[in-house]
């Protein structure tokens, strides 16, 4: 028995490889392109369409399609369409060519008989055959020829010596085949050309390339390239430089100054060309302050300087006159805020909480266009600096807040904000239009809690809950009810509860929600002149206002779900201290999109320590009988069979005490568990100290 190869030269199997290894490669590509992302879940919802055209809205359409073509990938994008229309073509190949398979040789159906049928029939069923196709009596007709028919007859003859002849007909019925066991043949599917000898230096030289260029190539690429970027998508080097330049005092300011020395600026400045420098730092030296012009006619002439400036122009909302600049100022506010979350975990890794609420709120300014220290108002659509000095009266001394601007009567606003050389009607009901929409969280609790325990203890695993509600400035929502703040422990069973995780699955006999868009609210942030679309994010964290430093790292949330009563829960989950006592924290909830609307408080916990539990523990050991004129006593007395115990009364000394005992406690429902709120009070308003 041998075995023969035999290579695909009718390209019916060659397909077939090619389409797995297509599949291989193109499956993981595309779900790794098209996946939805795992961070902020917007809905892609505008918070409000005002209407509100900025000023040369044109530029920052087409600045937005550029940053959009920047992150689409297009090299990936195109090895996809590529891929997948040589994977179609794969498959019409093997959709239209016609099977190859060899035809197994049997002599009952070149007879044309029953494979049943016994030695008897064969013989007569073939001297009709051979009385029919015998060359001496059958004449050509048609497209048969003389060979032809002299073939099937030798066919016939032969079928018929097989099924006649006992040792042969057994090696058929065991083997397939009269003569015994056969050679068998393997299907490479590779056409032969490929290991023709004429080809071979053609094909090393395919090899070589594909193996020996190609695949170090892109593994080295791929490899080098997840090393350049680090988990937060800023160059290696860019953060490294952040590193150097972190400060403890970091302001709002400084750090604008510090997110030019990214190298993302120094690849855009690339595509930028010939920019005038002196023509911007002109245009910037009025609005930005002298210190800051100082610091910027300091720096040497570069990358970093230029992408300085721009950032400036940009925050200030500063025509540049010609649309090269223009389109380079607007091309500056992605890459910063890229760079911001980088030195925000920077900032984490340090703890200080004046460089952590300075990358909040910078982050603030870089969407809404706004620079450090100016008025929240700006983001009000159509209003300028001339605008806000109008409704403010006060020289810029003390900004307003949008909700202090919304407190105002109706006619006081329309008084402040319409007139000449201020607002149309159209332009005032598009601020106020925002306005109505601002997504503030307004905080109606905030306490500590330790699950199934009434009190704070030693170590014990803490949860900090925040019950708040949006509350936009301007609008009237109905007050809360007591049983609305009340947040019930979960299920023993319900880990992902306890541990403060969302399950990825939907319980036994509940529904799941059809769309994220039902039960989400996250719309796309209200930045006009921010030439991409950002999804909000709320930060919540503790701080020690004496030393300075961050408590409790920040938790962020991306998406708030939707309540029948309109209260939203936040939650921190940490340790307790290990000594009893009482210790007081500042909470700050900041959002990174818009300015004007984080809350600040104190806030208070009273840890107890180990004889406390002691204590509660004894208190439930003494359980008395019930009274003999209540209930309980009656049918205690029926399951007895005796009569009711009258319970004694105890002096009014030690009722008293147990009063003032059952005072000091918590009340599990209410504080859940020894919580004090001290000096609490949520500033909506500009923050200028850090805590």
């Amino acid at each position: 028995m041998s075995r023969d190869y035999n290579y695909d030269n009718e390209g019916q199997f060659f397909p077939y490889f090619i389409l797995t290894l297509l599949g291989l490669f193109l499956v993981p590509l595309t779900y790794s392109t098209f996946a939805p992302s795992s961070n902020a879940k917007s809905t892609k919802i505008p918070l409000v369409k005002t209407g509100f055209v900025p000023p040369k809205h044109q530029l920052i359409e087409t600045a937005r399609r550029r940053q959009a073509k920047r992150e689409r990938r297009i090299k990936r994008f195109i090895s996809m369409v590529l891929g997948w229309g040589l994977f179609g073509y794969m498959v019409y190949l093997i959709i239209t060519t016609k099977g190859g398979t060899s035809k197994i040789w049997d002599p009952y159906e070149i007879l044309g008989i029953s494979s049943s049928s016994n030695e008897k029939d064969i013989k007569k069923h073939y001297r009709k055959l051979a009385m029919k196709f015998h060359p001496d009596k059958v004449r050509p007709s048609g497209n048969d020829t003389v060979e032809s028919l002299n073939d099937k007859f030798v066919e016939m003859t032969k079928a018929y010596k097989v099924l006649t002849d006992e040792e042969i007909r057994n090696n058929y019925a065991l083997y397939g085949h009269p003569d015994g066991k056969q050679s068998y043949s393997i299907g490479i599917a590779l056409p032969q050309w490929i290991v023709a000898s004429e080809n071979i230096y053609y094909v090393l030289a395919v090899y070589g390339v594909l193996f020996g260029i190609l695949l170090p190539y892109t593994v080295g690429k791929w490899w080098y390239g997840t090393k350049r970027y680090t988990k937060d998508g800023v160059i290696t080097e860019s953060a490294g430089s952040l590193f150097k330049a972190y400060d403890p005092e970091t302001d709002e300011r400084r750090l604008v100054e510090v997110l030019p020395l990214g190298e993302e600026y120094k690849e855009l400045d690339k595509t930028w060309g010939n920019i005038d420098d002196a023509a911007v730092e002109a245009k910037i030296k009025d609005v930005i302050g002298e210190k800051s012009f100082k610091r910027l006619q300091d720096m040497e002439a570069g990358p970093r300087r230029r992408a300085l400036g721009l950032l400036w122009a940009y925050l200030y909302r500063v025509d540049l006159g010609s649309d090269k600049l223009e389109s380079a100022k607007l091309d500056v506010a992605p890459p910063a805020t890229v760079l911001l979350n980088s030195f925000l975990a920077i900032s984490l890794a340090y703890g200080n909480t004046a460089p952590l609420l300075a990358s909040m709120r910078v982050s603030q300014s870089l969407i809404q266009a706004i620079a450090p220290g100016e008025s929240p108002l700006l983001q009000l659509p159509a209003f300028t600096p001339a605008i806000v000095a109008a409704v403010e009266q006060d020289g810029g001394k003390n900004h307003w807040s949008i909700k202090r601007f919304m407190t105002l009567s109706p006619q006081k606003r329309r008084q402040l904000c319409i007139g000449n050389d201020l607002l149309t009607e159209t332009q005032y009901n598009q601020a106020i239009a925002f306005a109505e929409k601002l997504p503030a969280l307004q905080v109606e609790a905030a306490f500590f809690k330790v699950a199934g325990e009434k009190f704070v203890t030693v170590s014990s695993l803490v949860q900090f809950v925040v019950k708040a509600r949006i509350f936009p400035p301007g609008v009237e929502l109905p007050p809360v009810e007591e049983k609305d703040l009340v947040d019930e422990d979960p299920d023993e069973g319900d880990v992902d509860a306890l541990i403060g995780r969302k399950p990825n699955f939907t319980k036994p006999g509940t529904t799941k929600p059809s769309s994220p868009a039902n039960n989400l609210l996250n719309p796309l942030a209200h930045a006009p002149y921010y030439p991409r679309d950002y999804s909000p994010r709320w930060h919540l964290f503790l701080a020690d206002a004496k030393q300075g430093k961050m408590v409790i790292p920040p938790t962020t949330f991306t998406e708030l779900e939707k309540t029948e009563n309109g209260i939203h829960t936040l939650k921190l989950q940490f340790q307790a201290p290990p000594q009893k006592g009482e210790y007081t924290f500042v909470m700050h909830l900041v959002n990174d999109a818009y300015l004007g609307i984080d809350t600040k408080m104190n806030v208070r916990m009273v840890v107890e320590g180990p004889e406390k539990v002691t204590q509660m523990l004894a208190e439930e050991d003494e359980i008395s009988e019930p009274d003999e004129d209540s209930i309980a006593g009656q049918m205690n007395a029926m399951r007895t069979g005796g009569a009711p115990v009258k319970k004694k009364k105890k002096a009014a000394a030690d009722s008293d005490e147990e009063d003032s005992d059952e005072e000091e406690e918590s009340d599990t429902d209410g504080e859940k568990g020894k919580v004090v709120e001290e000096d609490s009070e949520t500033d909506t308003e500009t923050d200028t100290d850090e805590e």
